[in-house]
């Protein structure tokens, strides 16, 4: 337990924090990869480069030190986090060189508004934070090991087939190398793919939801290729993992992993609302309500450009056209020609609430969501707006979490926590995430 002088001081660095949290988080990791250049295995070097994992870290720094006397308040979020380290291969003395480094940037950005006295508050926050982190992690190791078909670490398994979904979304289908059974999971869980490219001096692991239910002989991950675009590099792995990986090659998962699931007791109606590459945990959700409960009303919305980049189309309508409780509407925002001809979707242009309360048959439902993030803000605040209850609002943010709430502080402020899904999500207090690209 922390002391009580321990909590007043943390408490009063709230306010720094919010205005220097990315400034200390941006030159944490500066000397923590300087230190410590074999932690660039880990970290997603895309989401450095653009300054999400740094705004990311600021964040969970600073809900730390609002809630420092309950933090039984973001235990939650704690767990998202624990399944990402445990993900990508966050062990406990990794934390060591974390809090050295964190304390070393506070002290570097702060100067001698540092006091000794504040750095030794956080030095013991640190601890007990990291001490809890420790613990749920290795659980969740212990866990993931014993489990029917579970492994520790990373394990491989052969691409068996590869099947283009849209231009820029292709699915691979794996099975593990020794040909043992596979480890279940729960619809919306992801894997870690850890892959040494040719020419690249580091290794890059990146998270891809698993996008068709448990039970099958496979794993399906659905992949979008991150194209160049100004201001942004292309993917490495997404790129590589569509030009390079042909069927027979090898790669190399962790075990499932994530928060964002399906809760399969609720027996209400369900809505699943998708943008992009975002249908993908939403499609393993669907899949799995359809085979397991038959009775239980589905809404599945997706948003896209247009025909050509919208993936997985096919599969979702022959479920639809097999499971009479589910309806299917598309909403494309820049139909082709022969979208428009074929009058392939329901909306064109943005959702909106008028179109979600004609289609959507009551707000008494679960809502998951999942995409861009000016699509999930979008669709959070019309979900807000229509007066669906807090409790019943589900997503996840690909790569680094952020805030779905407007805020001019460089620091978003926490949401609560029964609003908070993921991680696929998921911020990270003492490591940070790695996303998709």
């Amino acid at each position: 337990m922390l002391s009580e002088q321990t909590i007043r001081i943390i408490k009063s660095t709230v306010p720094v924090l919010e205005k220097y949290g990315t400034d200390i988080t941006k030159r944490f990791y500066q000397m923590m990869f300087t230190r410590h250049p074999e932690l660039l295995n880990i970290f997603n070097h895309a989401n450095q480069s653009q300054g999400r994992q740094q705004t990311a870290l600021a964040n969970a720094v600073y809900a730390a030190a609002l809630h420092i006397d309950k933090l039984e308040t973001i235990l939650p979020v704690v767990k998202q986090i624990a399944h990402k380290h445990r993900s990508l291969g966050v062990k406990a003395e990794h934390y060591p060189i974390v809090g050295e480094n964190l304390l070393a940037a506070i002290k570097d950005v702060l100067g001698e508004a540092a006091t000794e006295e504040i750095l030794q508050a956080w030095a013991e926050a640190y601890g007990v934070i990291a001490k809890v982190f420790i613990e749920v992690e290795a659980e969740m190791y212990r866990e993931s090991e014993q489990q029917k078909g579970g492994w520790a670490g990373f394990k491989a398994f052969r691409v068996e087939r590869n099947v283009k979904e849209s231009d820029v979304i292709t699915s691979f289908y794996l099975v593990p190398l020794d040909g043992d059974a596979l480890a279940s999971f729960e619809p919306g869980q992801y894997v870690s793919v850890k892959m040494d490219i040719p020419g690249e001096k580091n290794t890059h692991i990146r998270q891809y939801s698993l996008s068709d239910a448990p039970g099958k002989a496979y794993y399906r991950i659905s992949v979008k290729r991150e194209d160049a675009a100004p201001g942004k590099p292309a993917g490495k792995v997404s790129t590589y993992l569509h030009e390079r990986v042909q069927p027979g090659e090898v790669l190399w998962l962790s075990a499932p992993a994530g928060e964002f699931t399906l809760d399969q007791q609720d027996t209400r109606p369900i809505v699943f609302l998708s943008g992009g590459v975002g249908l993908t945990p939403l499609v393993s959700m669907l899949n799995t309500v359809a085979d397991t409960n038959p009775n239980r009303p589905v809404t599945f919305i997706h948003a896209a450009q247009n025909g050509n980049v919208h993936a997985l189309r096919r599969q979702v309508e022959e479920l639809a056209g097999r499971a009479p409780q589910v309806s299917v509407f598309w909403c494309y925002d820049q139909p082709t020609s022969q979208d428009k001809a074929a009058k392939s979707y329901d909306k064109e242009g943005y959702i909106d609430l008028p179109w979600l309360q004609q289609v959507i048959p009551t707000k008494e439902a679960s809502f998951y969501f999942c995409g861009p993030v000016p699509f999930m803000k979008k669709v959070n605040s019309l979900l807000k707006e229509w007066g669906v209850a807090a409790a019943d609002i589900h997503y996840e943010f690909f790569g680094p979490a952020g805030s779905l709430e407007d805020t001019a502080s460089e620091v978003a402020k926490p949401e609560p926590a029964a609003r908070a899904a993921t991680l696929r999500p998921v911020t990270s207090i003492p490591l940070g995430c790695a996303g998709a690209d």
